[in-house]
């Protein structure tokens, strides 16, 4: 069985996927694009996405031991960017610009950083940008 550190640093790993996948699969500058933000865009589609990611965001982060205020900060985004995904046009407008998904991430990695550091493969891929 794995222990909690290494638990913690899959979901590290995980969100920050999710993160990319979300939005920021393609980047310029300090914007990014993701599945989230064109989705966005796909009336239902776009709201079962968002929904589905921040589910996937939170579970890791309970599965990693998250603090409550971490968990509480993830779910304000997270909803945020869900409900906004469900009001037509202008709600899309801002699912597209607001990465929601991408904050919950960081949120979840920065709690899981000071409680069991960063995970390995993510010091080696630093070293080598």
């Amino acid at each position: 069985m794995s222990s909690e550190r290494d638990r913690a640093h899959l979901a590290w790993r995980r969100a920050e996927r999710l993160r990319k996948l979300s939005d920021r699969v393609v980047g310029v500058g300090p914007w990014g694009l993701g599945i989230d933000g064109v989705l966005a865009w796909v009336p239902v589609a776009g709201t079962i996405y968002s929904v589905g990611a921040a589910g996937l965001l939170l579970y890791e982060a309970i599965q990693a031991g998250a603090s409550r205020p971490t968990l509480l900060r993830m779910a304000t985004y997270l909803g945020l960017d869900s409900l906004s995904s469900g009001v037509p046009v202008l709600g899309w407008a801002v699912d597209t610009l607001f990465t929601g998904h991408a904050f919950a991430a960081g949120a979840l990695k920065r709690d899981i950083e000071r409680r069991h550091g960063r995970p390995e493969a993510a010091l080696r891929e630093r070293m080598w940008r």
